[in-house]
Parts: structure tokens; C-alpha cells; sequence
């Protein structure tokens, strides 16, 4: 082993550990459970990842490095416990790689929290939130038209997240969701309300999500754009337009068109300008390309465990008052 196991901030083992190995390795780990690499490459997400630690062992002898598992092969979720207990007979912690899309267990209707971040619940219950079963259901309708179409609608998904997730307060504060996602909670947190917010604010705004996607996947509404933009007359869009009046009306969110008309430079913005390039045959600005699901960096929302380190550092830090934490001088201005 080339390192030691990474580890929370605060002390504790990452649930999302992975340990990669280099090609002896894996050769020695195949013979020891006895089958081919091509069956341990299809268990294991990240078989086959190697980095400079790795190659620069010697020749032939087997190497193993800890890495985290977002580094190593992409999105880490716990597992289902009771899945797991079904299938094994033993009641034990699992993870998985699965995007935001595929945390929903199904069969006992658990949302699985991300497993990077340091905190203790790994699953919420959504038996009492209907919509993110239907939402399930709605993403894989979009994957069964086709392999293309499957292809658009991940992408779509994380395009659609971020005027959702953007909204802020108006789906933060959606109490029926988050009180049900919580039970017991929800609104009655008290001073653990903006935690119970970051913990369930990716299986409140799921639903959210999944609408604005299927819309966006829909080719009238790119047509839409295309008329706001002057179809062949080129204009400014217009702050009411049609294609964001439509798109409050399809999502059953009538404040969501206004929102995203007046978000200049948003996700949703960049969406239309790459639309209607499209429908030009015009080329993108340098450095970019006209693939109207590819989403910007600073569009992309913080991760559960980002923010819950940003909770937590604010927390941490003693209140300062109008003076610097200092007692204010008589008559000082405040």
C-alpha cells in the first residue's frame, strides 16, 4: 500500500474509500478470486485506474494506493442497507457509484445520501414524498426511447438542476417536502433547519429537476427560443418571452419563467444561446462548443459535503459584533 487511508477533516475514516491497483495487482487479485479481470472490471468501477504513485512502483511487484472514491471513478452514494441484507443475508454498510439520478431505492423508497460527506444519516425516507417515485419513474421513460435519447436526458438532468438548485430560497424553504424526506423535523428543526436544508435538498428539488429536464428534452420548447430569438431576425430575448412563460407552465411553477428570463448568464441562458447557434449553424464562443447540455463549472451546484463544511466552519466561528468582537467605545458609531 503507497498511502494511508484518506479521512474527514475532523477525524474518521471517508466511507467513499477506494483502492486502486496497478496491473500486477490486479493480476494477483483475479487469481485469487479465482475469475478473469474482465469480471472483476465489471464489479469494480475502478479497476483499470492508475496514477503516478502506481505506475512508479517496480515492475511486476502489486501496488495498491487509497484514493477517495470521486477521484477514482466518479459520484459515491451508500447503498440500500436492507437491499443489501436481502441479497447477502447480512445487515451491513454498502456504497455504490451512482449519479444524483439513481439514489432512489425503489422497493423500499429510501433517497441514499451522498457517502463523502462527513455526517451520520445514509438515507432519507421519501415514503410520504410521492412525486420522487414518479420522478424515477418520468427519468426512465426518457432513458427507454433510445440510446441517444438516454444520453440527453443524464445530461439534461444536470442541465435542469441548476436553475432549480439556483432558485433557492423559493424551494428551500418547501417545507411539505423536506418535513416528509425528515420525519419529525422538516420545519420543526430549530437551529438544525439550514442542515436538514443541505441534507434534503437533493431529494426535495429530485422532482424539480426531472420537470425541467423533460421539458427542455422536448423539441417544441427549443422552438420556442428559436422564435424569441427572431427566428432569422436576430433580437434580444425578450424578458417575457415564450419559451420561459411555457416553461413555468410545464413545471407547475409559475414564478420559475419570470426567474429565468431576468437570469442573465444563467444555465438556462446558455441553454438558449446554444440552441440558437444551432439553428443559425453558427459556431460557439472560443473555448466553447454548441452542445446545448454542457453546463458550466460555476453552474454546477456545491456538493452535500461542500456545503456541510461551509455549516459547519460558520458555526464554529464566534459572532462579532460592530466592533470586531471589541466592546464599542462610548458613542461610536455602530
Amino acid at each position: 500500500m503507497r498511502n494511508y487511508p484518506p479521512g474527514h477533516d475532523g477525524g474518521g475514516a471517508r466511507a467513499d474509500a477506494e483502492v486502486p491497483l496497478n496491473a500486477a495487482g490486479r493480476q494477483l487479485l483475479a487469481g485469487l478470486c479465482g475469475v478473469t479481470e474482465d469480471v472483476l472490471a465489471q464489479a469494480l468501477p475502478s479497476w483499470g485506474q492508475e496514477d503516478a504513485k502506481l505506475s512508479a512502483g517496480k515492475n511486476g511487484v502489486p501496488a495498491a494506493a487509497w484514493r477517495t472514491g470521486g477521484a477514482a471513478a466518479g459520484p459515491v452514494a451508500f447503498g440500500c442497507r436492507l437491499c443489501a441484507a436481502r441479497r447477502t443475508g447480512t445487515a451491513v454498510r454498502v456504497v455504490r457509484y451512482a449519479p444524483r439520478w439513481e439514489r432512489v431505492c425503489a422497493r423500499h423508497r429510501r433517497w441514499l445520501l451522498d457517502a463523502d460527506a462527513d455526517q451520520p444519516l445514509e438515507h432519507l425516507d421519501v415514503r410520504g414524498v410521492p412525486e420522487v417515485a414518479a420522478a424515477v419513474g418520468r427519468c426512465g421513460a426518457a432513458g427507454s426511447t433510445g440510446r441517444s435519447r438516454a444520453g440527453e436526458g443524464v445530461r439534461s438532468g444536470a442541465r435542469g438542476r441548476g436553475p432549480v438548485v439556483g432558485a433557492g430560497p423559493s424551494l428551500g424553504t418547501r417545507g411539505d417536502l423536506a418535513a416528509a424526506a425528515a420525519p419529525g423535523r422538516g420545519r420543526h428543526a430549530g437551529t438544525e433547519l439550514e442542515r436538514w436544508r443541505i441534507v434534503g435538498r437533493d431529494a426535495v428539488v429530485f422532482p424539480e429537476v426531472v420537470a425541467v429536464a423533460d421539458a427542455l428534452l422536448d423539441p417544441a420548447m427549443a422552438e420556442l427560443v428559436w422564435m424569441d430569438s427572431g427566428a432569422g431576425r436576430p433580437r434580444a430575448l425578450p424578458a417575457e418571452g415564450m419559451f420561459c412563460g411555457r416553461l413555468g407552465e410545464r413545471v407547475g411553477r409559475p414564478w420559475l419563467g419570470p426567474l429565468a428570463a431576468t437570469d442573465y448568464g444563467g444555465p438556462l441562458t446558455s441553454w438558449m444561446g446554444s440552441v440558437i447557434r444551432l439553428h443559425r449553424g453558427a459556431g460557439g464562443p472560443p473555448g466553447y462548443d454548441n452542445d446545448p447540455w454542457w453546463l458550466r463549472q460555476e453552474h454546477q451546484s456545491a456538493t452535500m459535503a461542500g456545503q456541510l463544511r461551509y455549516w459547519a466552519r460558520r458555526r464554529r466561528r464566534p459572532a462579532r459584533g460592530g466592533c470586531g468582537g471589541r466592546r464599542c467605545p462610548p458613542n461610536s458609531a455602530r
